[in-house]
């Protein structure tokens, strides 16, 4: 009885849901030279002229064939330097709060399946989160999930071979390199131009990688600083023994 209650409630809430965005669209309307959609659930006017400009201008002002990737590198360039702080956070929080419960590795053995495969994964892994990184300007991607992905195969690794450790010096340097070089690029553009991060090279060929000004630099920064602080999280909880 509770499947069909529970099936039948998520199909009410789908069927809202379809038809509160059937609603939006048909109230969409434009307003002198701006784009405006009416809410249907008070009636107010919001201006959407900035994503508006977003979409029709992101190529021709930043050179990236992912418009994404333009909007949260280099038009909300500030914030996205605020996410990657949280994620550094994050990571020395874990630091402090395991700093004083490590115990020695519990010894445990993986199969030979897990132990020969994380040997060939790990190598296809790591080129392609350097891959998403680097092309995150003309494919759907970019520094996080680029990052996310590298720091995925060092945990296979943990995971198969409990000895199996990314040296911790290594790791920070790595993260605080790829942060400095984030920073330095928006004092560049601060330098260079008139604003932080803003962008101070050619824009470059749209479609080609050398091209999208300053967003692949930062993309290729994001990366190895997620990468780097996601391995040190997962070591430090590999690290300790419940």
């Amino acid at each position: 009885m509770r499947r069909y209650a529970g099936a039948a409630i998520a199909i009410i809430f789908f069927a809202f849901s379809i038809g509160i965005f059937m609603q939006l669209a048909s109230y969409n309307d434009y307003e002198g030279s701006n784009y405006y959609y009416k809410n249907p659930v008070n009636g107010s006017l919001a201006n959407e002229s900035v994503p508006s400009h977003y979409i029709k201008e992101t190529k021709n002002e930043t050179g990236a064939i992912n418009a994404v990737t333009a909007i949260v590198v280099e038009y909300r360039g500030f914030d996205t330097l605020g996410e990657v702080t949280v994620l550094f956070t994050s990571a020395t929080g874990v630091s402090f709060l395991l700093y004083h419960v490590y115990k020695k590795l519990k010894k445990r053995e993986a199969n030979l399946i897990l132990k020969e495969g994380s040997k060939l994964v790990l190598p296809f892994a790591l080129l392609t989160g350097a891959y998403i990184f680097i092309h995150g300007h003309l494919t759907p991607g970019g520094g996080f999930p680029g990052g996310s992905v590298i720091a995925s195969g060092f945990l296979l690794m943990m995971l198969a071979y409990p000895e199996f450790f990314v040296r911790e010096k290594s790791l920070s340097y790595s993260e605080s390199m790829a942060g400095s070089i984030f920073v330095i690029i928006g004092l560049l553009g601060l330098l260079f131009a008139t604003s932080f991060l803003q962008n101070f090279i050619p824009i470059g060929k749209p479609g080609y990688l050398l091209s999208a000004d300053i967003i692949p630099l930062i993309y290729i920064a994001i990366g190895f600083k997620v990468g780097s602080e996601l391995s040190s999280i997962v070591q430090k909880l590999k690290e300790v023994e419940k």
